[in-house]
């Protein structure tokens, strides 16, 4: 089951970065980069649980930290027009 979660996620990753590629502004390319944040976190995490590691979920979470500190930076940044 775990495997087929992982082979699904293939398509999605490959529509995300279609999107960000192709995005028309900035903004898009910050939502796809935030949703490839979260496909990594979701790959991570079905990865630990099949191999039975801890250590995975462990890098999920700083990687969630990281993509999330990176969003709200982005953010600002925009906002200010900097």
């Amino acid at each position: 089951m775990i495997t087929l979660f992982l082979l699904l996620l293939l398509p999605v990753s490959f529509l995300i970065l279609w999107r960000f590629f192709k995005g028309p502004d900035a903004v898009n390319r910050v939502l796809a980069v935030d949703a490839l944040t979260i496909l990594g976190i979701a790959l991570l995490t079905l990865v630990a649980l099949r191999d039975g590691r801890v250590i995975y979920l462990d890098v999920a979470l700083v990687f969630a930290l990281v993509g999330f500190a990176g969003v709200i930076l982005f953010g600002r940044f925009l906002d200010k027009g900097v």
